[in-house]
């Protein structure tokens, strides 16, 4: 294939989620699900926890800054977040932490390992050249925090800087070739794509899930009593179960066949 980047073997696809609750949600089960079925396909999942991007805080559909998390908190968080994974997936010797892996094996990796250690002045002179004010203004992220003049300040616009940084880092270490996201992380993905290919001329991919909602609109994951965390000491097995048995008739088949693994065929 072009620049001779292209095999038939497994693809290294990667997940990155910032450690900002010591719990996800099962709104990021669907991305974990697409990653599980990479796996079983033969490839390679990477779970990216964001140590480092975590001290700067995401913008992406958020009205306003969120408050900064000392260190400790964030080292609860991805000890919290890491826990879940091996439900999931497949890691070498059962532990994802820290481990290489071969072939189809699961790797968990954490971009405080490299962001922290970035050199400010070589990195804006590196890569800084590489992303345009016009551009991160173009982003749907930046325009609607823009348009509502509320306070977008320039730790979050390095954010998305960070974020393509990382495609690039993992690319680098692992031949990650793919980025996989919500619908409303498109720009950051683009932009790890593009800085991917002007800086080593790789060609990388991303690929993006929509946000799930209910029949009735509103966004899957929330409930009354707040959000359906995956941890089971934050949410017991019981209320767990509870949160998709009262799954709405009108959603039950679409939730089978996105949150299952049963066979098509068999669900109604």
């Amino acid at each position: 294939g072009e620049g001779g980047d292209e095999s038939d073997g497994p693809v290294s696809a990667y997940l990155g989620f910032d450690a900002t609750a010591d719990s996800l949600h099962v709104g990021s089960l669907l991305q974990i699900m697409i990653l599980r079925h990479l796996q079983r396909s033969g490839h390679r999942p990477v779970v990216l926890i964001g140590g480092g991007t975590s001290k700067v805080g995401d913008p992406t559909g958020k009205d306003e800054s969120r408050p900064q998390l000392t260190d400790e908190i964030i080292k609860k968080n991805t000890d919290g977040i890491s826990k879940v994974f091996a439900k999931f997936l497949s890691f070498e010797n059962g532990r994802g932490v820290q481990s290489t892996g071969t072939g189809t094996d699961a790797v968990m990796v954490n971009n405080d390992d490299w962001l922290s250690a970035l050199n400010y002045l070589a990195f804006l002179r590196d890569y800084g050249t590489q992303f345009t004010i016009n551009r991160m203004l173009s982003f749907e992220s930046v325009k609607q925090r823009l348009a509502r003049e509320a306070p977008l300040t320039f730790l979050e616009f390095n954010y998305m800087i960070l974020q393509a940084y990382d495609f690039l880092e993992l690319a680098r270490r692992y031949e990650v070739k793919l980025q996989l996201g919500g619908s409303d992380q498109w720009g950051n993905m683009v932009s790890g794509t593009e800085l991917g290919r002007r800086v080593d001329g790789r060609r990388l991919f991303a690929l993006t899930a929509p946000l799930i909602t209910t029949s009735d609109g509103k966004k899957m994951g929330k409930t009354a009593g707040g959000a359906v965390w995956l941890n089971s000491d934050r949410l017991s097995e019981y209320d767990y179960w509870q949160f998709w048995r009262n799954t709405s008739d009108d959603d039950v088949v679409r939730f089978l066949k996105l949150f299952t693994e049963l066979p098509l065929e068999d669900i109604a």
